[in-house]
């Protein structure tokens, strides 16, 4: 699979797609249909169909934005809208009897529609998280348990209802994908910029939370949940690992648990951890960390453990 990356500038690569394309031009044939899933830069579909038509080929070219959560895709291919856009009427009715097969919700506009529209959704997702994050911090600075309020909030109040709790807003998707509108609209995109700031300054802030609290240089600390978000064994872009970064400068020392995940070498087993550390930071909400036998102090900002959120 192939997106348009985001440097470590912050900067997107609009050739990359083109670049993919180019490199199977020797396997496309006439009367292929070429449909682009990822989310893509502004503009990317119109090149991809440039490489198409200087190439010679006959190749209809679609672009069908992907809005499936991950570890929801079997459901959410099925039970989500289908956004399809094509240049001509041809390769939008290909695209019709494509994801026909999947559902009869589609949904047709221009190219250009619907590469706005996948961004404008992963970044309304990460403002989303920002607004709560900030809510948070600010609750929390006054001493205040921001979920308590947050209960008050959307108990039964329908205008509310979407609110999300506080949490580390990270993964392969959203942090890029606002980056790249803000880089489209020439980075003035102020909106955006304050949510990354307040979504990766969130582990920061945690640390400095603790130090007032504790003296962590003379404790170890456990980081339980690696994975980017709950349920998940993808640890891409996980803030839990710049928290352990933070904490390895701060603290005496750190280990890190998270049984779904299995290409992190360094990770040790929740038994061990639990044996060793002095407290523990949950970092992906897994279910089994609501129930887990903890003696330690928790700090665990998603409220898995019912427990609150101040810190």
């Amino acid at each position: 699979m192939i997106g348009t990356p985001v440097d470590e500038h912050l900067n997107p690569d609009p050739e990359a797609v083109p670049n993919a394309v180019i490199s199977l031009l020797d396997v496309l044939k006439d009367g292929q249909h070429l449909v682009l899933r990822s989310t893509v830069y502004p503009g990317v579909t119109k090149l991809v169909e440039k490489v198409i038509a200087n190439s010679g080929r006959k190749i209809d070219v679609s672009f069908c934005a992907e809005r499936i959560a991950e570890g929801k895709a079997v459901e959410e291919l099925i039970a989500l809208p289908q956004i399809i856009s094509a240049r001509t009427p041809e390769a939008v009715e290909r695209a019709k009897n494509l994801f026909g097969c999947l559902t009869q919700n589609v949904i047709v506009v221009s190219p250009e529609e619907a590469e706005l529209a996948k961004l404008f959704t992963n970044t309304w997702r990460y403002i989303k998280f920002a607004a709560a994050n900030q809510l948070y911090t600010i609750a929390n600075d006054f001493g205040v348990d921001f979920e308590r309020v947050r209960h008050a909030i959307t108990h039964d109040y329908p205008r509310a209802a979407d609110m999300p709790g506080a949490g580390f807003a990270a993964g392969p998707c959203l942090f890029k994908d606002t980056m790249q509108l803000a880089a489209f609209n020439n980075n003035n995109f102020t909106l955006g910029h304050s949510s990354m700031m307040i979504n990766e300054g969130l582990p920061l802030y945690l640390v400095s939370r603790l130090e007032k609290n504790y003296d962590l240089s003379k404790m170890t600390i456990g980081i339980l949940g690696m994975a980017f978000k709950a349920e998940s064994d993808d640890i891409r872009s996980s803030l839990s690992y710049k928290l352990k970064r933070i904490l390895r400068f701060k603290a005496e020392s750190v280990l890190c648990a998270d049984s779904l995940v299995h290409d992190d070498a360094s990770l040790v087993s929740e038994d061990e951890l639990l044996k060793q550390v002095d407290l523990v930071v949950i970092g992906a909400p897994h279910r089994r960390y609501a129930s887990l036998k903890i003696s330690q102090p928790v700090i665990d900002i998603w409220n898995i453990r019912k427990q609150g959120v101040l810190i």
